[in-house]
């Protein structure tokens, strides 16, 4: 591409993608602060959290709209803005409303870094792009681990005040602003191939009925009695895999049997973000009495995550995205399994590690499956899975933390072992449905 800096666009998306990340380690790390120090409820924080996530969310379908009108460049600069705004406003953080507002800049800056890097990788590697999306990625889990370490030297070893571990997001900021600034932003794939607005929705597949149903997750997962009402073990995998069909008989008849690919991908992401993040974000309950401290497991498991994807490159060549999502469910369930009968902290942590290996691809590779198989699909594509990923992640929560309180953690994670079990069977029908779209192409 000419007077496009590959290499420095792409060390500063994942710089931005750091900033991310840490946020999410120090949102960990700082929650008894305010409970200790400023009197808030966990109830209190826990909504005071809540704009971290649907604000990532909104951003993520906010910018994958309207990206390619007010252009990638923009989105990134807003994102800095936003993150910028966000860091300030936490650091003067004493109460409910501040820590709510300061969330809710942080939360738009967080889901516009991936709105704006996610095409801008694509755009920049167009012939590799679910390998540079999984090393794009590294910097997620990666970054994680970076904030709990910083979070446990910080305050926990040097015994500095918590604004202290919160102004270290300077530092990647400034880097990564630095970086962007001045530089040409390539276009994003769709416009560079010649791709029009109206093709892009069509290949998304009726993004109107896509939208609904992430509306109705947000509604299902901010309303407590209508989360109550789901808590059965497989209510929620069964309302996907109907949403799925129900998007998959619309799109036959409504949408002149446009690619009904995407709202399948899109079913399928909604299970692989819960599987992950959902997990994850529980560790500590899950894993509070198999002898280990939990956070010692989510370094763990975010490490393996961080080095898997960086090599990423050769093991989907070898397989192929859908054959690395089929491997990566198969894994996903034994390690769920595993992690439900360990016990001692030598099998917690095998078992873990296993976990690890399952759910590393699934995230960046479900992005470059829609990139490679569904390219017309555009932005807007890659920010619907991402931002539904979010959005079942928050649905899933409240019911995993209702299961563990009334079954307990070792049943709560056979009952999550049902999701990758309906990925495997999902992986299948996706790699013959894309066979199907090769043999026709």
């Amino acid at each position: 591409m000419k007077d496009v800096n590959q290499k420095r666009l792409f060390i500063a998306a994942c710089l931005a993608l750091l900033v991310t990340a840490i946020t999410f380690a120090i949102r960990a790390k700082i929650e008894g602060v305010f409970t200790d120090v400023y009197g808030l409820t966990k109830e209190e924080v826990g909504r005071a959290f809540g704009p971290a996530f649907w604000g990532f969310a909104v951003a993520m379908f906010a910018g994958g709209y309207f990206i390619d009108i007010v252009k990638t460049k923009n989105i990134i600069w807003a994102a800095f803005a936003m993150h910028l705004i966000g860091i300030v406003l936490l650091l003067m953080a004493k109460d409910y409303t501040s820590l709510f507002v300061a969330n809710v800049f942080i939360g738009l800056g967080n889901g516009s870094v991936e709105a704006a890097c996610n095409p801008l990788v694509t755009a920049l590697f167009p012939e590799k792009k679910t390998k540079m999306l999984n090393r794009f990625h590294v910097w997620f889990p990666g970054g994680i681990v970076i904030g709990g370490i910083l979070a446990w030297l910080i305050m926990d070893q040097i015994n500095l005040p918590w604004q202290v571990l919160v102004s270290v997001l300077f530092i990647p900021l400034a880097i990564y602003g630095f970086l962007f600034f001045g530089q040409k932003i390539p276009e994003t794939e769709r416009v560079s191939s010649g791709v029009s607005y109206k093709e892009m929705m069509r290949n998304v597949g009726a993004p109107i009925t896509i939208t609904l149903a992430v509306i109705f997750m947000i509604l299902m997962a901010t309303n407590a009695a209508v989360a109550d009402a789901v808590t059965a073990s497989y209510t929620l995998p069964l309302i996907i895999v109907a949403i799925v069909t129900v998007f998959i008989i619309i799109e036959g008849r409504a949408v002149n049997k446009i690619s009904l690919l995407f709202p399948f991908i899109f079913g399928c992401m909604l299970l692989t973000a819960s599987t992950e993040l959902g997990t994850t974000q529980w560790i500590n309950a899950l894993l509070e009495t198999n002898g280990i401290n939990p956070m010692i497991i989510l370094v763990v498991v975010t490490g393996i995550m961080a080095v898997g994807r960086f090599f990423a490159g050769g093991l989907i060549h070898s397989l192929n995205p859908t054959g690395v999502l089929l491997g990566s469910s198969i894994i996903a369930v034994l390690g769920l399994y595993l992690l439900s009968i360990s016990s001692g902290a030598a099998m917690t942590l095998a078992s873990a590690a296993v976990f690890a290996v399952g759910v590393c691809y699934f995230w960046p590779t479900m992005i470059g499956v829609a990139s490679e198989y569904v390219p017309k699909s555009g932005a807007l594509g890659m920010s619907i899975l991402g931002g539904a990923g979010f959005v079942a992640t928050s649905m899933v929560l409240p019911i995993m933390g209702k299961s563990i309180e009334t079954s307990g953690p070792a049943i709560t994670l056979r009952n999550m072992m049902v999701l990758p079990i309906i990925l495997v069977v999902a992986f299948i029908i996706l790699y013959i449905l894309i066979n199907k779209k090769k043999a026709k192409a």
